[in-house]
C-alpha cells in the first residue's frame, strides 16, 4: 500500500468549486508514480535502460463524494493483481476516513515502440514483494 498526500487548489475545481471530475485521474497518477518512485524506480530511467514505459489500458471509476477547494486528500494506492506484462491497482481518493474516489487500474508495459513487453524483472520483484 502507498500513499500521496495533496492539497485541492483552486485550478482543480470547476464554478461551483469542486474537484472538476477529470481531476481525479490526474491524483491517482500522482499516486502511481510516486507509489514507484518510492519503490526506488525512477520512469525516465526505466525507459531510457529498458526501453519500458507504462501505460493506462483500463480504468473503472466511481465517484462517491465531492472534493472542494482546500481539501486535504490522499490518495491510496493497493496492488490488486500482478502479472509479467501488467499492474492492476485499486486507489482511493480520500478526505480523512471518508471515500471520495475510488478507480481500478491496469497498467500495461509497452516497448520503444509502443508495442506490449514484460513489465522489467525489478519492477516485478518490487511490487510481487508488497503481496
Amino acid at each position: 500500500m502507498h500513499r500521496f498526500d495533496l492539497r485541492v487548489y483552486y485550478e482543480d475545481t470547476d464554478l461551483a468549486g469542486i474537484v472538476y471530475y477529470a481531476n481525479y485521474l490526474k491524483f491517482i497518477e500522482r499516486g502511481r508514480s510516486e507509489w514507484l518512485r518510492a519503490l526506488g524506480f525512477d520512469q525516465r530511467a526505466l525507459k531510457e535502460e529498458t526501453g519500458t514505459v507504462f501505460a493506462v489500458r483500463r480504468v473503472e471509476a466511481d465517484y462517491i463524494a465531492s472534493a472542494r477547494y482546500d481539501d486535504e486528500l490522499s490518495v491510496v494506492s493497493t496492488l490488486d493483481t500482478l502479472s509479467p506484462a501488467r499492474l492492476v491497482l485499486v486507489q482511493r481518493v480520500m478526505r480523512g476516513e471518508e471515500r471520495l474516489f475510488e478507480a481500478k487500474v491496469t497498467l500495461v508495459a509497452l516497448n520503444a515502440a509502443g508495442g506490449p513487453t514484460r513489465l522489467p524483472k525489478p519492477v516485478r520483484e518490487a511490487y510481487a514483494a508488497l503481496s
